[in-house]
């Protein structure tokens, strides 16, 4: 499978551009310079970073300011677009109708218009992800239409952008499968990983069926582990079938169910990245060590990019304090 070079080893910057308070104060604030500059010093290649249609419409600026971070610390960039006119992955933000309507279908078209034009000379360190975690399944067909329209868009202008696509169920491993076949050979393909999810999301508030006080230890059987995710969690989730039930959470775990996108990445000859991983800040410190360690050797083992989530805060932020003693273990798998 042809490797996503370039961008093998990375960290989310969630929370800054996106997913935030939309000031100048948080810009400013939130992310600094010096953090690019202990990013590159845990031998990351680069950031995946987060951004808001607010930011690209009204500070742009930011977005610069992040780029030139990124070359003087020897880091590549992923943008990605994680809210657009009308359709966020978070429905408390209440972006709707995207799908439907060709007027925000258009908007998003000139968004990403736009940002070729500004970054056409950047691809040897930026690449573009054009839309973060579609949702529903139904929208499969239409968000297979949209991008490809999008890429040719971007293509008219910067011919050699890197241009990251993922799928529905918020960028599932299932989904990719159903992206449409790569435009070029600049295409990757993404998805998200936080399997098991009883375990990197224990007593996550915003996860529907969660009761808030609910931990879980990652040297729990694949058994307990299923009856726990059917009693807590009341969504799309990758279970155990097939794993001895009284067996413990192994990176042959993750080995056997990447087998399937590393396949389609060598059957289609497109890269495979995985955008967001990362356990909640309320798993054991030594726990989410473990976590990373097993599925950090899965994506060694098949040569799979990826990025971390997150840098900081947004529950799951590797500089936190709840990481402290154990930092530099954690990032030395990543």
């Amino acid at each position: 499978m042809r490797k996503f070079v370039g961008y093998e080893h990375g960290v989310n910057l969630g929370g800054w551009l996106s997913q935030c308070d939309h000031t100048v104060d948080n810009y400013n604030n939130f992310i600094r310079e010096e953090d690019f500059e202990t990013i590159s010093s845990w031998g990351l290649d680069h950031v995946r970073i987060p951004v808001d249609y607010e930011v690209v419409e009204e500070h742009k600026e930011y977005i610069d300011m992040a780029l030139e971070w990124c070359k003087r610390y020897g880091l590549n960039m992923i943008l990605d677009l994680h809210k657009t006119r009308g359709f966020s992955f978070d429905s408390g933000e209440s972006e709707v109708g995207f799908f439907e309507s060709e007027k925000y279908q258009d908007i998003f078209y000139r968004l990403w218009e736009g940002l070729a034009e500004r970054y056409k000379d950047e691809s040897d360190v930026m690449a573009f992800e054009l839309l973060n975690e579609v949702t529903d399944a139904k929208y499969c067909d239409i968000w297979n239409e949209i991008s490809l329209s999008c890429i040719k868009y971007i293509r008219n202008i910067a011919p050699d952008m890197r241009i990251v696509v993922g799928g529905y169920h918020n960028n599932s491993m299932d989904a990719v499968r159903d992206l449409a076949m790569p435009y070029d050979e600049n295409i990757v393909y993404t998805f998200h990983c936080y399997e098991p999810l009883i375990f990197t999301h224990q007593g996550a508030h915003w996860v529907k069926g969660m009761d808030n006080d609910f931990r879980i230890p990652i040297d729990t059987s694949y058994g307990e582990m299923e009856r726990m995710s059917a009693k807590y969690i009341d969504q799309v989730t990758v279970g155990f079938r097939g794993f001895d039930r009284d067996e413990s959470l192994a990176a042959k775990y993750f080995d056997e169910f990447f087998a399937e996108v590393v396949g389609i990445g060598e059957e289609r000859n497109v890269p495979i990245y995985c955008g967001e991983y990362g356990v909640i800040d309320l798993a054991m410190p030594e726990d989410t060590l473990k976590w990373y360690r097993m599925i950090g050797s899965t994506f060694d083992k098949y040569g799979i990019g990826r990025a971390a989530w997150n840098y900081r805060g947004k529950d799951f932020g590797l500089v936190d304090e709840h990481l402290k003693g154990i930092l530099a273990d954690i990032t030395s798998c990543l």
